[in-house]
């Protein structure tokens, strides 16, 4: 499985970095992985040379969410995601922002769907004064864990 600790974080940017590869770096839930999501990190990917993606862990997704999420256990959505073609590297954080993590990766680009404002991104003001860009994805319009949770709700 591709899912590092934060102490492995550090060697993996380092050795990308050393190697000239180019960094991107995304995050999110991925609650219960979809066509959107699939379709956003092969795109996210193809920005450059080694994805990583930060992975909300469940008390994060609980004060982000709500106490009914996640669906999906942390190590379950870091396994998932890490089977993905396009995801080089799962990492787990527990904070409600990826401020810290984006911190230590200093990616050269950060993407967010988007359903996101650049200027509403707090990790986007940390990559832009470590050099990087961040990029909005466009979203895939009716593709979301919560539509899917909704959908199996009204089919009980």
């Amino acid at each position: 499985m591709k899912l590092i600790n934060h102490d492995q974080i550090a060697e993996v940017v380092r050795n990308s970095k050393a190697a000239g590869k180019t960094l991107v770096f995304t995050n999110g839930c991925f609650d219960i992985i979809h066509a959107g999501h699939v379709r956003y990190l092969a795109e996210a990917r193809k920005l450059g040379d080694c994805l990583i993606v930060g992975l909300n862990s469940d008390r994060s997704v609980q004060e982000l969410k709500g106490p009914t999420r996640p669906v999906n256990h942390q190590d379950d959505r870091a396994e998932v995601m890490g089977a993905l073609a396009a995801v080089d590297y799962v990492v787990i954080f527990d904070e409600r922002t990826a401020e810290d993590l984006i911190s230590e990766v200093k990616p050269d680009i950060y993407v967010k769907g988007g359903d996101y404002c650049i200027e509403d991104i707090p990790e986007a003001k940390i990559v832009a004064a470590n050099g990087g860009k961040t990029i909005l994805i466009p979203e895939v319009v009716g593709r979301s864990s919560s539509n899917i949770i909704k959908k199996i709700s009204e089919t009980i």
